[in-house]
């Protein structure tokens, strides 16, 4: 029976609770407590703080800074549903107190660690822009069309970030014999090694393979961390393919560097989004682009809302969360990434 004394304030907008969630998810949520979801896009903020002392769940990203954490007394739990850990709550308290700061991030790792390998071959084989001359009549056949083809199979892969899509692109490498160098200064080198995986230096990743995945997050310290000095060192004619967030690159080099024909690179990400009509990106050879829609298909929405019910459902119990990824004190405040619009 549905509890009328708690409340959960489900404001999930850039996502609706439509996509997230399915009836049978929907159903389950509504046994927990009492529902209360915003009229259009964003909750109105006097009536999401009006709220709050009723509160045992927060479903999206408002703001939850102290003064509206004093507010809620009954809170449990905040949900990200968009994706990322953002600096409008205050960690501290939610620590302080044990309200967990769960996050949907998972569930876009095996969409994106897909789109990241079909790229990869796409890069490798001419697929997309073979097609595209082939639609203007001037497909290439036989040799004249992959003279710069390549194999993934049995080639030798870096990975930049070793994290939930590097660890969920791993296994998807298996069939391809590939050796696999990781450079992530998180993890200690045993982490890599039971992936099967060599730990590498970043400098002997960008230079030793010939296909590159950048896959790290962005926190405080890494913004802007691959560029010239970085490109520079990949080798001719390697496939970059740049997966997690644009500001973790020089994006203007990284433009730059595919416009020389330096490597190939497909990217899904971009500094600012939507992409400026008049980037340069959008005119250059040798890149395919993706708008930000690796991760963002319907099998990862309506898994956000069966996970977020698992583990409201056993945080209501007072047990531990074992589905979505918990803010951890070391990391959240280094995080910086960008709500994506």
């Amino acid at each position: 029976m549905e509890n009328t004394k708690h409340v959960i304030i489900a404001d999930p907008f850039p996502q609706t609770m439509e996509r997230i969630f399915t009836k049978e998810t929907w159903e389950r949520l509504s046994r927990i407590a009492r529902v209360e979801s915003p009229e259009e896009e964003h909750m109105d903020p006097d009536r999401f703080d009006a709220l709050l002392p009723q509160a045992v769940a927060v479903i999206g990203q408002s703001p939850m800074p102290k003064e509206r954490l004093d507010k809620a007394p009954n809170l449990r739990v905040i949900f990200n549903v968009e994706g990322n850990f953002y600096q409008n709550i205050d960690y501290a308290e939610c620590f302080r107190r044990n309200i967990r700061v769960l996050n949907c991030g998972a569930v876009y790792a095996r969409p994106v660690a897909e789109m990241a390998l079909g790229m990869a071959i796409d890069l490798a084989r001419g697929i997309t822009w073979e097609h595209m001359r082939f639609r203007q009549g001037n497909e290439r056949y036989v040799l004249e069309g992959n003279r710069k083809a390549q194999l993934l199979t049995g080639a030798s892969v870096g990975l930049i970030g070793f994290g939930l899509l590097g660890r969920s692109l791993r296994p998807l490498l298996e069939p391809f014999g590939c050796s696999v160098k990781v450079y992530d200064p998180w993890l200690p080198e045993s982490v890599i090694k039971e992936h099967r995986c060599i730990p590498a230096s970043l400098d002997d990743v960008l230079s030793t393979n010939d296909f590159i995945f950048i896959l790290a997050g962005v926190t405080n310290e890494n913004q802007g961390f691959l560029g010239k000095r970085e490109f520079d060192m990949i080798r001719p004619n390697a496939n970059v393919m740049l997966m997690s967030r644009a500001a973790i690159v020089d994006f203007d080099e990284f433009t730059d560097q595919v416009a020389k024909g330096k490597f190939k690179a497909a990217t899904d990400v971009f500094p600012t989004e939507p992409c400026d009509k008049n980037h340069r990106i959008r005119t250059v050879d040798d890149v395919i682009l993706s708008a930000h829609r690796a991760g963002g298909i319907p099998q990862a929405f309506h898994l956000i809302g069966e996970m977020l019910v698992d583990d409201l459902e056993l945080i209501m119990k007072n047990l531990a969360p074992v589905r979505m990824q918990a803010a951890q004190p070391e990391i959240v405040q280094r995080l910086a990434s960008k709500p994506v619009k």
